[in-house]
């Protein structure tokens, strides 16, 4: 069993920056690979960006240049940098633990990206 618990998000101007943190408890955060989506209204939730147990990552096209993930080990920790934010970056965004078929969702966290 993991529990993850994000970071508030925030209201924040086009082109600024956030950063979103996932904090992991209750299983051996290591071995799992971690992943970040998000779900605007109306819209499936999609994946944003990724990063494997051993720190390989990806993104999706839309973030590509913007946005970074990282993860430290010896703090339990997820993270995604978020820069020069647009306001079709707006969405829930919710944080994801997976091991195999097994995975955890965090309770998600607002980010609005308006002037």
């Amino acid at each position: 069993q993991v529990q993850l618990v994000e970071s508030a998000g925030g209201l924040v101007q086009p082109g600024g920056s956030l950063r979103l943190s996932c904090a992991a408890a209750g299983s051996i955060f290591s071995q799992y690979d971690m992943g970040w989506f998000r779900q605007a209204p109306g819209l499936q939730r999609e994946l944003v960006a990724a990063i494997t147990s051993g720190g390989s990552t990806n993104y999706a096209d839309s973030v590509k240049g913007r946005f970074t993930i990282s993860r430290d080990n010896a703090k339990n920790t997820v993270y995604l940098q978020m820069n020069s934010l647009k306001p079709e970056d707006t969405a829930v965004y919710y944080c994801n633990a997976a091991r195999g078929i097994t995975k955890y969702w965090g309770q998600g966290t607002q980010v609005t990206v308006s002037s």
